[in-house]
């Protein structure tokens, strides 16, 4: 009798959360943003409460459910009306890459680090970050991106004598002020050849550098710190 009492509370708050989500609107299904997200968590571990625990009547849950479900109604109407609250509880867009360049202070506010920028670009198709004009990071985490008008990395342009080329994604040479040094044996170079390109660039010290790449033609990507 128990066991029937499980499935049968099971299969209603199924029906109930699945209506709530339904009322909650279609903008929760394709994006989250940190107010969505906690106000999901809370219903989901409502609705475990209260399959697990048959003891509890299921007004216990559906009455809390139901109240966060009308909260977020109300806030997302009354935000319709007012920007300065969709800012309050969606956030606002962050440009991490402006005019090709890594805007590191506003990466480190949000603990965004190159690790997840290379990986986001990458969920772009985007190989290299010399190829980007504009990176914008939404409420919602996801990376937008805008590409170069003319990428650098397909730029049919004739590799330099003595200038290293091999095939394959661009390469990290430095990040975050530390030299890749894995990646420099891959390409057959050391931190002093690497060293001298950055003195032909103007920088005189590893520390003085955010980022630097190279990419499958051997040309350098650079990014100082500011």
């Amino acid at each position: 009798m128990e066991i029937l009492t499980i499935f049968l509370r099971t299969v209603l708050v199924y029906f109930v959360v699945f209506l709530m989500l339904r009322l909650m609107g279609k903008r929760e299904i394709g994006k989250l943003s940190l107010f969505d997200l906690v106000i999901s968590i809370m219903i989901a571990e409502i609705a475990v409460f209260v399959v697990e625990d048959s003891s509890k009547p299921l007004l216990d849950g559906l009455i809390p459910m139901g109240t966060l479900v009308l909260i977020q109604i109300f806030i997302a109407f009354i935000a319709l009306k007012s920007r300065t609250l969709r800012l309050m509880f969606d956030g606002k867009p962050s440009v991490i890459i402006s005019k090709g360049t890594i805007d590191r202070e506003e990466m480190k506010k949000h603990r965004y680090n190159l690790d997840d920028l290379m990986l986001q670009l990458r969920q772009n198709k985007i190989m290299n970050v010399a190829d980007v004009e504009f990176a914008v990071l939404e409420p919602s985490g996801k990376l937008s991106v805008v590409e170069k008008a003319m990428k650098e990395s397909s730029a049919e342009v004739e590799t330099p004598k003595g200038v290293i080329r091999y095939e394959g994604l661009p390469l990290a040479l430095i990040m975050d002020s530390k030299v890749q040094d894995d990646n420099l044996e891959k390409i057959g170079k050391t931190r002093f050849w690497l060293k001298n390109q950055l003195q032909l660039k103007g920088v005189r010290d590893f520390k003085e550098v955010f980022y630097c790449s190279i990419d499958h033609r051997g040309r350098i990507f650079l990014d100082r710190k500011r």
